[in-house]
C-alpha cells in the first residue's frame, strides 16, 4: 500500500443524541485526512450543518430509529467504501500518534479481521480495566510481534475492522441491541480459526458511559434500568449462542435467584435505585432465558 494508507480507512462513530462537547473532543482527535462517518441512531442529528462545516472530512447518516450498537455499526459498514473501518465510540479521544502508528497495520502485510487498541497506564490503574482479555483463566499473554498481542477478545469502544473479511460487511450480531457484541464477535472469529489481535501502540482515552443520554441527570434512572436490563439479556444470549443453553443457565442461575431476594431487601429498606437495578436485571435475564428478543427501550 502507498503512503496514502489513510485513504483506505473510514472511521465510523455511532451516536445517539450524543453530547456535543464529547463528540467534538472525539472528532478533534482524528486526523483530518481520514474519512469520518457519523451514524446517528435516530431520525435527526442535531447541529448537523455546524459539524459538517467544521469537519470537511465528515459525513452524517441517520438510521431513522435506534438500531442498537451492532446493527447501527453494520449500517455504517455497509455504507463504507474503504477496506478498513474503525468503529469508534464517541466518548473516546485518540492519541496524537494514533494515525502515525496505525499505518503499519494497514499496509497489507498483516492479515487480520479485527484489531483492538490499548488504554493508557493511568486509565488502567484507575478503572482496573484492560482493552483486551481472555475467555479462560488459563490463557496467557501471547506476543505476536513487537507491537501486537494475540488475544481472545478486544473491547468494543475502538475496533479496527478489515471489511474485506466479512461477507456483505456484516460484522456484529444484530440480535444483540447493546453489550457483549465485542465478546460475541471475537468468539465467532476465534471459533472459526481466525486470530484476534490488540495493538500495544494504538492508544485511546475512553471516558465511558458518556456517549448518549446517560450523562443527562434527569435520565440517569432510566439509563440505569436500560443498562441493567440489556446487560443481563445479552450476557445470557452470549453464553447460549457461543456455548449452549444449559451452560448459559448454569452461569446465570444464581443471579436469577439472587435478583428477587435483593428486590425484597431493597424494597424493605426503601432503596429505590438498587431495587430498580435488581428488578430490571432480573427482567432482562428472564426474557433472555425464555427466548424473548432484546426489546426493552427507554
Amino acid at each position: 500500500m502507498s503512503n496514502n494508507f489513510l485513504t483506505e480507512l473510514t472511521i465510523i462513530i455511532l451516536t445517539y443524541k450524543t453530547n456535543k462537547e464529547i463528540l467534538y473532543n472525539c472528532l478533534n482527535s482524528i486526523d483530518k485526512r481520514v474519512k469520518i462517518k457519523i451514524i446517528e441512531n435516530s431520525k435527526n442529528f442535531e447541529n448537523q450543518d455546524e459539524f459538517l462545516k467544521k469537519f470537511p472530512n465528515l459525513s452524517i447518516d441517520c438510521t431513522g430509529e435506534n438500531l442498537g450498537f451492532g446493527k447501527g455499526n453494520n449500517f455504517g459498514f455497509k455504507r463504507t467504501n474503504t477496506k478498513f473501518a474503525l468503529a469508534l465510540s464517541p466518548d473516546t479521544i485518540l492519541d496524537k500518534n494514533f494515525f502515525e502508528n496505525v499505518k503499519i497495520y494497514l499496509d497489507g502485510s498483516l492479515e487480520f479481521s479485527v484489531l483492538g487498541v490499548n488504554f493508557y497506564e493511568e486509565e488502567i490503574k484507575r478503572t482496573g480495566h484492560l482493552s483486551y482479555g481472555y475467555f479462560t483463566k488459563k490463557s496467557y499473554e501471547k506476543k505476536f510481534n513487537d507491537t501486537l498481542i494475540e488475544v481472545d477478545w478486544i473491547i468494543g469502544c475502538a475496533v479496527i475492522v478489515n471489511l474485506s473479511k466479512f461477507e456483505d460487511k456484516f460484522v456484529f450480531d444484530e440480535n444483540i441491541f447493546i453489550y457483549f457484541e465485542d465478546f460475541d464477535l471475537c468468539k465467532s472469529l476465534t471459533r472459526n480459526g481466525k486470530k484476534v489481535f490488540t495493538s500495544k501502540i494504538l492508544y485511546i482515552k475512553h471516558i465511558g458511559d458518556s456517549s448518549s443520554i446517560s450523562i443527562i441527570p434527569e435520565l440517569k434512572s432510566a439509563s440505569n434500568k436500560f443498562r441493567n436490563w440489556h446487560w443481563r439479556w445479552s450476557e445470557f444470549y452470549f453464553y447460549k449462542k457461543n456455548y449452549n443453553y444449559l451452560y448459559a443457565l448454569r452461569k446465570c442461575f444464581l443471579k436469577l435467584l439472587k435478583f428477587p431476594v435483593m428486590m425484597i431487601y431493597y424494597k424493605i429498606t426503601l432503596n429505590n435505585e438498587q431495587f430498580d437495578g435488581n428488578k430490571y436485571g432480573f427482567l432482562g435475564l428472564f426474557n433472555s432465558i425464555i427466548g424473548k428478543k432484546s426489546s426493552y427501550r427507554i
